[in-house]
């Protein structure tokens, strides 16, 4: 007998930061004026070059498919970008691109995942990473992370959660929710690791290029059979464009080749002539000058929420967001989220987005708006703590 909906369903949560945003929005309909410190999306507008060859592109009217991996040139665009950026040649005919990071870690989870297979995950983590393994009938398994190993796994970790039913991997540096890069050497032990277990890494790379004080090293590094997802979207300041990349295994190549055709086609085309303004050098100027802003934006808000009262035992070295511990404040994050929403207008998120590892002692705060409205949103703060 049919069961409907499927079964796979009940296992996946909403996420809770867009329903949060949800609820912001429709206070500000109603006229309060509401700061912005849950949505993981920078607030700078997409720059002009990408915006120009996005319009020439239209105004040509030739907007059709493109192959299914993804325009040519972008593709060698972003083999170059691995050249001038970390000193590695990765064959064009590796990158695959996609529609946005997500599009990639889906076409991932349906090449490698199996039903019953398990992934392991950090927790606290992206919150839609577990669902990508269950939409294909994978097992995610979190692994607890603190701030001793700045929120992210040891090569200890990933040994002592390894099982027979364990399929591989999917870590992310800088992470999200925490900010937090995993060191090279860790990464590499890591990888030769779930090599030798016959398993598969997936690295989430989409917050690279967003460091601070560091220079973050993509995994590629430690070997072809790496799978490691980008974006256009955080550093390049293109969301709402939905564009990303993969770079794939070549022995992979083709089952993600066909996946893609049969799961969307291709990539929007707008998207992709946009995005091949993205790594000009009058781009780059604009990014690395916003780079350095949400910089003044970390070190301006992390000494203010300590201040308050927080706890920041791991100092973000990348990304744009700050995992405080609020514990000393309240032990229930979510509800402490809703008041703060509620009362003063502030919008941040709980670690109930982030896993199961303590999430009532977190809150994920997004410097992701000018250092004026952090100012203001401190205050606003200090008023609700009395």
């Amino acid at each position: 007998m049919s069961q409907f909906p499927a079964p796979r369903l009940a296992g996946i949560a909403p996420f809770h930061v867009m329903e949060l945003l949800a609820r912001a929005k429709a206070l500000e309909a109603e006229g309060r004026h509401i700061i912005h410190m849950e949505v993981g999306e920078p607030d700078f507008p997409t720059p002009a070059p990408i915006i120009a060859a996005a319009q020439a592109h239209i105004a040509s009217g030739r907007v059709f498919y493109t192959p299914a991996l993804g325009l040519p040139e972008l593709r060698s665009a972003i083999a170059a970008f691995y050249k001038s950026r970390y000193g590695l040649s990765i064959p064009a005919a590796r990158i695959v691109v996609t529609a946005g990071a997500s599009g990639g870690l889906l076409l991932a989870m349906a090449c490698l995942a199996s039903p019953g297979s398990e992934w392991l995950l950090s927790d606290p983590g992206y919150p839609c990473n577990g669902n990508f393994v269950r939409s294909f009938e994978g097992i995610p398994i979190g692994v607890p992370v603190s701030a001793e190993n700045d929120f992210q796994p040891t090569l200890a970790d990933i040994e002592r959660h390894w099982r027979v039913r364990t399929a591989g991997a999917l870590l992310a540096s800088p992470a999200n929710p925490t900010g937090m890069l995993l060191d090279e050497k860790t990464m590499a032990a890591i990888a030769t690791f779930i090599r030798r277990q016959g398993g598969r890494l997936i690295v989430d790379e989409i917050y690279h290029g967003l460091t601070y004080g560091c220079e973050a090293q993509t995994a590629l590094r430690h070997g072809d059979d790496i799978f490691v997802v980008q974006s256009f979207s955080k550093y390049f300041n293109m969301t709402g464009w939905r564009l990303g990349w993969l770079v794939v295994p070549e022995s992979h190549l083709r089952d993600i080749e066909k996946l893609a055709q049969n799961l969307y086609i291709s990539p929007s085309t707008p998207a992709q002539y946009a995005a091949l303004a993205a790594f000009a050098p009058a781009t780059i100027d604009i990014l690395e000058s916003r780079r350095l802003e949400f910089q003044r934006r970390r070190d301006f808000l992390a000494p203010e929420l300590t201040a308050l009262g927080f706890q920041i035992a791991a100092k973000p070295t990348g990304a744009f967001y700050i995992y405080a511990d609020c514990s000393q404040l309240t032990m229930d994050s979510a509800r402490f989220a809703h008041d703060l929403l509620e009362s003063v207008g502030v919008a941040v998120t709980p670690g109930i987005d982030f896993g199961v590892n303590a999430p009532q002692r977190y809150l994920r705060f997004a410097y992701t708006t000018d250092v004026e409205r952090l100012a203001e949103a401190v205050e606003r703060i200090r008023h609700f703590l009395g």
